[in-house]
């Protein structure tokens, strides 16, 4: 890694270390000059700033300091802090100079002091944080485009299921198949490097979007012996959300749920409102979905770990399912609970607060 003292970090280099950008802040060096401006004090700290002999500073004029240095002295600005890039024979070097004037009392000028402290350090953290921000906002960009392929892939693959279960001998359906499950590798790994696109907000009626997730999931029930139980009471049943990022949360935990119960099994998801007293969201009323799955449960050490993002039991799973499910219950100030025990299935439990303003339900 580079130090602070080796100039400027590049943007792809690491971070340097907080303990030395500290270091270097803290590690300022004193000039004195008397009214004249003939230095008569320069400490050790200030010559290695400078990277000067200190011999070669004291007692010499303040012309032997950097342009930058003598141009501040030359305005006799008071009390003003500078930042000056200066040439170092370790490379160039940025500089915070803080200009003091001590008068005497005929308000001349009696000495000068400068407080001299090398920030190089600091300017390459600041540089290396601001390529971080850039790289998060794309990582965001990214999360939200793979997050929109991701929904309208399901459509599309259960149509190409469809397609090729009732054409055998469609071999352009085949190539397309396999294409699809090309993207969704690449889209795959970009969700390994980014979290979920904010949430646009609008009135949406939950009931609505959970039927759809299980229209998307019903081609997963072929050929299994799963039951899905409808106990969707809930009413009203609207929310402030964006329906397709709660979509994508049920997908999620469909997918789990089948991939617990295998071939047999009942899948239960139901909805209850919740008044500000009962709801674990504190003063406000909530909507409740409890989604219940009869599988193999969860053991114990992993049920803490569940969230974590890239953890994961599954050979082929990456482990973000569940941490992209919770991200994006916080966004729309919500919570979301599991528990399991081994052999008893498990029940994951989301709480969002109701609509304070019902947009008029339309009719299909």
């Amino acid at each position: 890694m580079q130090s602070p003292r080796d100039g400027n970090a590049s943007p792809g280099q690491e971070l340097p270390s907080f303990p030395a950008v500290l270091n270097d802040c803290l590690a300022g060096g004193l000039l004195i000059l008397d009214a004249n401006r003939q230095i008569v004090l320069c400490t050790p700290q200030a010559a290695a700033i400078l990277g000067m002999e200190a011999s070669a500073v004291a007692h010499h004029s303040f012309t032997v300091l950097p342009a930058g240095l003598q141009a501040i002295l030359e305005n006799g600005v008071a009390d003003s802090r500078n930042e000056l890039r200066i040439a170092h024979p370790a490379g160039e070097r940025w500089v915070q100079a803080a200009v003091h004037v001590e008068t005497d009392s005929a308000g001349a000028v009696a000495r000068w002091i400068l407080i001299l402290n090398d920030v190089t350090g600091m300017r390459a953290f600041e540089q290396s944080m601001r390529h971080l921000d850039r790289l998060a906002s794309i990582g965001t960009l990214s999360a939200g485009m793979a997050h929109e392929i991701k929904n309208a892939m399901v459509a599309v693959k259960t149509f190409l299921d469809i397609l090729i279960r009732n054409h055998q001998d469609a071999q352009l359906a085949e190539v397309v198949n396999r294409e699809m499950h090309r993207i969704n590798a690449i889209v795959s790994q970009m969700l390994r490097f980014a979290g979920p696109a904010k949430p646009t907000f609008a009135t949406v009626h939950l009931h609505d979007v959970i039927e759809q997730s299980l229209c998307l999931v019903q081609h997963q029930l072929e050929g299994r012996r799963i039951s899905v139980i409808r106990a969707m009471t809930a009413a009203p049943d609207a929310v402030r959300g964006d329906g397709y990022q709660l979509e994508q949360v049920f997908l999620n935990l469909f997918f789990n749920a089948f991939d617990a119960m295998g071939s047999s099994g009942d899948l239960t998801v139901s909805t209850e409102v919740l008044t500000a007293d009962q709801s674990e969201l504190v003063g406000t009323p909530a909507l409740r979905i409890r989604v219940q799955d009869t599988g193999v449960g969860i053991p114990p050490e992993n049920l803490r770990r569940l969230f974590e993002p890239f953890f994961t039991t599954k050979s082929n799973g990456t482990g973000l399912g569940l941490p992209i499910t919770r991200r994006i219950v916080q966004e729309h100030r919500g919570v979301i609970t599991v528990a399991s025990e081994p052999g008893q299935g498990a029940t994951f439990d989301i709480l969002l607060p109701l609509a304070t303003t019902a947009s008029p339900k339309l009719s299909a």
